[in-house]
């Protein structure tokens, strides 16, 4: 009996780590690709011309 509480242990703490990988819980990919766009534009990778072209599109 003790070894089956061992084995469902692990398998909770198995479930518990590998959770946020298979079902993350994140916004969509297209709010992600904002986030992105942003996170450049912030860093001044891009020009304001380039951020808006590319915003519309994605938005659109």
């Amino acid at each position: 009996m003790h070894f089956i509480w061992w084995i469902i242990w692990l398998v909770i703490l198995i479930w518990l780590f590998f959770l946020p990988y298979r079902f993350p819980f994140r916004k969509n990919s297209k709010n992600r690709a904002l986030d992105i766009l942003n996170e450049r534009f912030a860093k001044g990778e891009i020009t304001k011309e380039e951020y808006e072209e590319r915003r519309r599109i994605l938005e659109s």
